[in-house]
């Protein structure tokens, strides 16, 4: 079987060292290395560990120099060093080099594995559960003290690195980036990185995939990868009765069309399969024109248009609803929902200052206000709830800059694109832009501001609502109706930590002049609206005894949760088992 060309994730572990874009620094390596690793569960080696060596090796360069420093008569004398973390079974192939700096005065180096609790008085390969590749004399050492002849010795200034295999339990090591062939079979897992050292003056550096490596492995980790998904794809599947197997995708594919409201490709998928809607048709259209209300950010007209044609489902479920109207929020800040789309004022300026200007002119406000307006200026003071102090609803402070407006500008969601920038400019690769207000000014004056220059179209930045002050003091008056109806469930059902940081995330927005280009920017990204939107589709459907959730989903949810189970069971495959990329493929 040839080769499959590479996914777009392969590529990506093939060029690790790759900057990320809008970002000034590399990415993790390691990450992208070992994509499949939950590090919370199970750490990457890193660096080697100053508590589990022996005390003639000395650690510095951030623990990933190794030097001796024993007395090196005999090999008595030899002193090992082990990882903070042992290789998890998700990297799937595992890799790590040593550069030797210095042989010192013999060179009796070892570069291999072991287990946690073998002997750090002596060099990898010697005892049981220890696995080395010695400098000396090229042999390779399995858990005796006797080694077989395996490659070259090694000396200042060689790079060898050590893989492990964790699909066939193997290792391998390569010398200046030569493949030096399979040196140890049948490992056992949790293995850690070692190197051993024995004579004065012996350094080596470490590099466990922060730097680009020697060997290019991105060929071996894409041979496996290849390997474990032809595996997958072709494994017998018995099919008991003529057919089966067919109608019973047929049926998952069509509840998914269905789930998901895509009307017209369900009813035509089910003409040429003959499966049978469990949902009138007519419901399907309902949750459709939903659907787009959600995914087009036009949120007060989703909810309104729930509660026609599903009344009480929001009444019923608070927290849904809840979750709606911070939507709501975030879409009214960005200029999309149509509370502030169709706010048409003149004045406009920078929500900062309308939001201050508002504040200072409102009159008789109540706590509830005014624990609002505290927590939209990122004020640190306690909220009140019924005179007692409550400081579940809090805000860092952050610091903001007033900016200036430009005047005229259109909504972001003009004639239907969502894609359009808020003042109806946007630069050709899709990026949003900056505009100076001087050179805004100047555009409107000279009469040109719907084709601006190339120079200035390189300037334009969204606002804010628009940048609509009738439209910025709508959204203020929504805020203060949403944090009294998170004040309201908190009393009625108990606090929630899930609404906490939705309502903390969405008044969050306000504490920047540019809130796109801030630390909680990521709520305006179009994709946010899907998990809403999902959250909702769910809960029209179970108000009508159907699954919240289709057969084809759960079907995934299964395969990636049996993943995670290899993982844990030390099943090295899990680490190129990708179901996002089986399925794609």
């Amino acid at each position: 079987m040839t080769m499959m060309a590479a996914t777009n994730e392969e590529t990506s572990v093939m060029e690790p060292s790759r900057i990320n874009p809008g970002q000034n620094q590399p990415s993790d390596r390691l990450k992208m290395l070992y994509p499949m690793v939950n590090e919370e569960e199970t750490p990457l080696p890193r660096s080697w560990s100053p508590k589990d060596k022996f005390n003639y090796i000395g650690l510095s360069q951030n623990n990933l120099r190794v030097h001796y420093k024993g007395y090196g008569k005999t090999h008595k004398d030899a002193a090992s060093v082990r990882t903070t973390h042992s290789i998890p079974a998700a990297c799937g192939l595992y890799y790590f080099e040593v550069k030797i700096v210095s042989k010192g005065r013999d060179g009796y180096m070892g570069i291999g594995l072991s287990a946690h609790g073998v002997n750090v008085n002596r060099l990898p390969g010697w005892d049981k559960h220890s696995y080395g590749y010695h400098g000396d004399d090229g042999h390779s050492f399995c858990s005796s003290g006797t080694g077989q002849p395996y490659g070259p010795t090694f000396t200042t200034g060689d790079v060898i690195g050590c893989g492990v295999n964790l699909v066939d339990n193997t290792a391998f090591y390569t010398k200046n980036g030569h493949h030096l062939g399979v040196a140890f079979t049948d490992l056992p897992p949790n293995l850690y990185p070692t190197v051993g050292l024995q004579t004065p003056g012996e350094v080596v550096d470490a590099n466990f995939g922060q730097t680009p490596f020697v060997f290019d492995i991105g060929d071996m980790i894409n041979e496996l990868r290849v390997r474990t998904r032809l595996q997958i794809i072709n494994y017998p599947t018995p099919d008991h009765g003529q057919g089966q197997w067919q109608a019973v995708l047929h049926k998952m594919v069509s509840t998914y069309l269905v789930h998901n409201g895509y009307c017209d490709t369900a009813e035509a998928f089910a003409n040429s399969t003959g499966q049978e809607f469990e949902e009138d048709f007519n419901s399907i259209k309902n949750r459709q024109r939903i659907l787009k209300l959600v995914l087009a950010g036009r949120m007060g007209e989703a909810i309104d248009l729930t509660s026609r044609l599903y009344p009480g489902l929001l009444e019923r479920d608070p927290n849904l609803m809840f979750a709606l109207k911070c939507r709501q929020f975030v879409e009214m800040v960005n200029g999309s929902d149509s509370e502030v789309y169709q706010s048409n004022s003149e004045n406009q300026t920078s929500v900062i200052q309308s939001t201050k200007t508002y504040i200072k002119s409102s009159t008789n406000r109540n706590i509830d206000e005014m624990n609002l307006n505290n927590t939209i200026n990122g004020a640190g003071e306690p909220q009140f709830i019924n005179g007692q102090m409550e400081e579940d609803v809090d805000m860092e402070e952050n610091t903001t800059t007033n900016a200036n407006s430009i005047k005229n500008s259109t909504n972001g969601y003009q004639n239907g694109n969502p894609n359009a920038n808020a003042n109806g400019y946007r630069c050709q690769n899709g990026e949003d832009i900056d505009m100076e207000v001087d050179s805004a000014n100047q555009i409107q004056q000279n009469g040109n501001s719907s084709n601006p220059p190339v120079s200035v179209a390189k300037c334009i930045k969204k606002q804010l609502c628009g940048g609509n002050k009738q439209a910025i003091e709508k959204m203020l008056e929504f805020g203060r109706q949403l944090y009294s109806q998170s004040i309201h469930l908190r009393q009625q059902y108990g606090k929630n930590e899930s609404n906490k940081k939705m309502l903390q995330d969405a008044f969050s927005l306000l504490a920047y002049s540019n809130p796109w280009n801030s630390p909680v920017g990521w709520q305006l990204d179009p994709q946010e609206r899907e998990t809403v939107c999902a959250r909702l589709n769910s809960a029209i459907l179970e108000s009508t005894n159907l699954p919240r959730r289709p057969p084809l989903e759960v079907a995934i949810s299964h395969a990636k949760e049996l993943v995670r189970l290899m993982s844990s069971a030390g099943l090295g495959a899990c680490g190129f088992a990708v179901v996002d990329n089986i399925i794609q493929y």
